[in-house]
């Protein structure tokens, strides 16, 4: 199979001839069934309303989903609970006190109410095993990827996304003013998820949702903002105001949503600017967090990491740290912007590129025993998957999904991806590493569209999950480290916005890169 480009572009109009040609190869994977695509070329739907029971199981989960069993080991982990939780992650941590544990499980965030981070299931030298956050997302994918828990539950067949509407979005409905207006999912990516999440939010809230894409440079929008009320515009060209959005838009969400609004919004856009879609910042809130909770016996583990490094400064990163490195562009998602770095080749193909945005993030490369950066900490290397039959072991990743309300903190959702090639013992001098230690699954296409390559998915079913060779530990481990990222993100978000005002001389003096402030500015003219 011919390999797929090592980092896709940054912009949806970015795109080299040798790009394109690349991204149109015969072994791309296929457009899943909720992507709309017209000869391989993404195409806006029509905004409409959902409608009470619309929901259909095959719209929103992957056809092999729908099939699976979910895996016991997984069942077990999600029926635990917080209490349970807490005892055994007390008890194999002793230095961890169960009090301290379950205020951390019971917070209640203020702007960052529905997350995912993805982690590594990584080890070192002398076989210490631990999960590490690679990133937290605002807005996560993953329902579409999960296997039902139960086959008895009333609502069993809305799976996941009937948890974040109930257990994280309906606390935020009960805040809006029901004289406002209707309520809306406003999407720039995944249909597949954004309609499952609309059809269950008209059964919940028992009245019509809106459904609406708003891309990043979209001319002509059916979605506007009016004196901070959001609006809606039909297909007759009639707007329709909004009390409560459900967003899921993650391409630069700050340059369409302002930071204060009238409707009610999840997860508000501070939330992607504090580390939700926003890496310098989410590396900042590790570290503040990190010094919160030091004497507690908890911190969030995470590669090494240096910010705000203007590209000049970038080689001399990369040597420090033994030639291997990853580089990435802090706004970036999905897989863009992401750069492994292990030789000249690699380097200078990065440094070669027109790059939007005046700062990077330099992280600590996790490869394998014989080719992973050099940190403080020494080195970290992949665990990968069980060997297959040809004795090859791949990268994988977890996507840990969470929602935190009231009742605290709750796992929703958990998937595994896998790199396209497997992991080998030796580098070649000149190899593109990408294909190696690459595990997001989304393939951006030339005209700014989406698809996906299943193919690397690993579900939490009885075929997949033991691939990974991980145990209800290591789950419990990667929940708690999901938690902790969610809440110091959220802690950033709160200092962000305090008195109620985004503290943009902060923001600045932490992130001071100016595409990015340009682009806040585009949604919140009183800057």
């Amino acid at each position: 199979m011919t390999a797929l480009p090592r980092s896709p572009p940054l912009q949806p109009n970015e795109t080299s001839h040798k790009l394109e040609k690349e991204l149109t190869i015969p072994s791309l994977p296929k457009t899943p069934p909720g992507e709309r695509a017209t000869d391989g070329y993404f195409v806006k739907g029509e905004t409409r309303q959902v409608s009470q029971g619309e929901f259909e199981p095959e719209q929103h989960f992957y056809p092999r989903v729908l099939n699976a069993q979910i895996h016991p080991l997984v069942q077990s982990f999600f029926t635990l609970g917080n209490d349970r939780i807490i005892a055994r992650y007390t008890h194999l941590n002793p230095q961890v006190k169960p009090e301290v544990l379950k205020d951390i499980l019971s917070y209640r965030p203020s702007h960052f109410q529905w997350a995912g981070s993805d982690l590594f299931n990584v080890t070192t030298a002398s076989g210490q095993r631990q999960m590490i956050v690679i990133e937290t997302n605002s807005c996560p994918s993953g329902q579409k990827s999960m296997p039902l828990l139960s086959e008895t539950d009333e609502h069993n067949e809305q799976g996941g996304y009937r948890l974040v509407i109930e257990t994280a979005f309906q606390e935020q409905l009960s805040k809006a003013d029901p004289q406002l207006g209707g309520l809306a999912v406003i999407c720039d990516k995944n249909m597949m998820e954004s309609s499952g999440y609309a059809s269950v939010l008209a059964d919940v809230a028992k009245e019509n949702v809106w459904l609406a894409e708003w891309h990043d440079n979209d001319p002509n929008p059916d979605v506007k903002w009016e004196d901070r009320v959001l609006y809606v515009r039909d297909k007759e060209g009639e707007w329709h105001p909004i009390r409560a959005c459900f967003r899921y838009l993650t391409q630069k969400p700050w340059n369409r949503f302002p930071l204060q609004t009238k409707t009610i919004v999840m997860n508000q856009i501070i939330s992607c600017l504090a580390g939700g879609r926003n890496k310098m910042m989410a590396s900042r809130a590790y570290d503040f967090y990190n010094a919160e909770v030091m004497d507690t016996g908890l911190s969030i583990k995470t590669p090494e990491t240096f910010n705000n490094v203007t590209i000049g400064e970038i080689p001399l990163w990369i040597r420090s740290m033994g030639n291997h490195a990853v580089l990435k562009v802090p706004y970036s998602n999905a897989g863009q912007g992401v750069y492994t770095i292990t030789n000249q080749t690699e380097l200078d193909d990065f440094l070669s590129q027109d790059h939007y945005y005046d700062k990077f993030i330099v992280q600590s490369l996790v490869g394998n025993a014989s080719w992973s950066s050099v940190t403080r900490e020494g080195k970290f290397y992949h665990v990968g998957t069980i060997p297959n039959k040809k004795n090859k072991s791949y990268v994988s990743d977890l996507r840990m999904m969470v929602t935190g309300s009231e009742q605290g903190f709750k796992p929703i959702c958990i998937y595994g991806r896998k790199a396209r090639l497997p992991l080998p013992t030796d580098l070649e001098p000149n190899a593109n590493t990408w294909d190696m230690l690459g595990t997001n699954l989304s393939v951006k296409l030339p005209d700014g569209g989406w698809t996906t390559d299943t193919s690397r998915l690993l579900l939490m079913d009885r075929k997949d999950f033991n691939q990974l060779g991980l145990g209800i530990d290591d789950l419990i481990d990667a929940y708690i480290q999901t938690v902790l990222a969610v809440i110091a993100i959220d802690k950033m978000a709160v200092k962000l916005m305090a008195d109620g005002k985004f503290d943009y001389d902060l923001f600045e003096s932490l992130n001071p890169d100016n595409a990015l402030l340009n682009e806040i500015k585009q949604a919140n003219q009183d800057f």
